[in-house]
């Protein structure tokens, strides 16, 4: 009995101290390895309370929730519904969430596109896109493809072919852009289900480009937080004038396939360009790959894929949003504050449409995914705080790895 105590402990120290960095710098290729509860600091119990409150359907119709410590699995659940029953009716009917083609991808209650695609493991990640296609914009600006951010847009069209144009518009930057603060009229506060919100009437367009080029100026760029997601279909259309390839094409080659993501989706808008904005699919694995990354300052593989200063810059450069817990945006990515055992740290995550949550906790070496498709206003819903929130409940040890009893 002693003997097996000592080897148990054993097992569990060895998978404790399996650190993310070196299992991504000492093994050919990355695959995913699940640890125990307990031996990563966490409450098997706990987590199993959090598991039947999300199967419950207390947080609304969530798909999945992946929690990972040390580049280990520690949680990983799949919550199946029948969104053909759930959404069906209304996604046979019109209104601002059925765009364009009933059976088409911009048909928000079309089961057969979201939230996965055509019945596969791929779910949409909504506008987690932007935050992807920062990443992209990082690669390209690092290996000189892409011109920094500081270039005006207007350099890249002609003026006459854009209405409204003055001061204010011909200052505006990449960066605006992409901090969500280029200063345009433009209103997605708003549910997405409100013919109103800017984003549904962009989407009736044909051109989304132009429609967000020609809108009026509202305030100077880079004083204002303003969600705009027109934005990143500029920044998209921009990638190709400058670089002469597609920016799919460019993250295939230096993003996914260095993190053997070959499994994926990437729609386009009505004009043929790649939806920036929120056209990806992924698996909750392979988006805790681009978490894990982040985590590791844009290494993998003893690799560096993105620069350490991008990833710095993404969340250095923010705006506050008027969101909770001081949240702010960067590049693309967003961030706020959460306490933990009386300390106060920031969490870093993208957000998409519907519930999508891939979280980031830098000090405590965990990553939270969570995906889901609660699109309609008055549903659950498992906000960021709130899933921050649920998964610290469970944690017992804040240091990682956690010494064992």
């Amino acid at each position: 009995m002693i003997f097996l105590r000592c080897l148990l402990l054993s097992i569990l120290l060895i998978e404790a101290t399996f650190s993310a960095t070196s299992f991504a710098q000492t093994h050919d290729a990355f695959e995913w390895h699940s640890v125990s509860p307990h031996a990563a600091g966490f409450s098997p119990e706990l987590l199993e309370t959090l598991h039947q409150d999300v199967a419950a359907g207390h947080y609304g119709y969530i798909d999945s929730v992946l929690i990972i410590r040390g580049g280990q699995i520690v949680f990983e659940e799949d919550y199946p519904w029948d969104y053909s029953s759930i959404y069906g009716e209304l996604a046979a009917g019109s209104g601002p969430l059925v765009i364009n083609d009933p059976s088409g991808p911009y048909n928000y209650f079309n089961s057969f596109w979201h939230p996965f695609y055509k019945n596969s493991k791929l779910h949409s990640m909504q506008s987690v896109t932007k935050s992807v296609v920062s990443l992209v914009l990082g690669i390209a600006i690092h290996r000189g493809d892409f011109p920094p951010l500081d270039t005006t847009v207007l350099s890249f069209f002609d003026d006459a072919q854009i209405t409204h144009v003055d001061s204010r518009k011909r200052s505006m930057t990449l960066r605006h852009l992409l901090q969500m603060a280029a200063g345009l009229e433009w209103d997605e506060s708003l549910p997405y289900s409100d013919p109103a919100n800017t984003f549904n009437i962009m989407a009736r367009s044909l051109d989304w480009v132009q429609f967000t080029l020609n809108r009026p100026m509202a305030s100077a760029p880079g004083k204002v937080f303003n969600y705009n997601s027109g934005t990143t279909l500029v920044l998209g259309h921009i990638f190709r004038l400058a670089t002469g390839v597609d920016i799919e094409e460019y993250a295939v080659r230096h993003l996914l396939n260095p993190l053997d993501i070959t499994h994926y989706y990437w729609d386009r808008t009505p004009f043929g360009l790649a939806d920036t904005q929120e056209g990806l699919y992924f698996s909750s694995r392979d988006l805790a790959k681009i978490m894990l990354l982040l985590h590791q300052n844009g290494q993998w593989m003893a690799t560096q894929l993105v620069s350490a200063e991008w990833i710095a810059e993404s969340f250095s450069q923010t705006l506050v949003t008027g969101g909770e817990n001081g949240e702010v945006y960067g590049l693309g990515w967003w961030s706020e504050s959460y306490s933990h055992f009386g300390t106060t740290r920031r969490a870093l995550f993208g957000k998409g449409f519907g519930g999508q949550r891939p979280i980031l906790l830098p000090e405590l070496d965990i990553i939270i995914v969570a995906t889901a498709w609660n699109i309609l206003p008055d549903q659950p819903f498992l906000s960021e705080p709130e899933a921050i929130d649920r998964v610290l409940a469970a944690l017992e040890v804040d240091d990682f790895p956690p010494e064992l009893p």
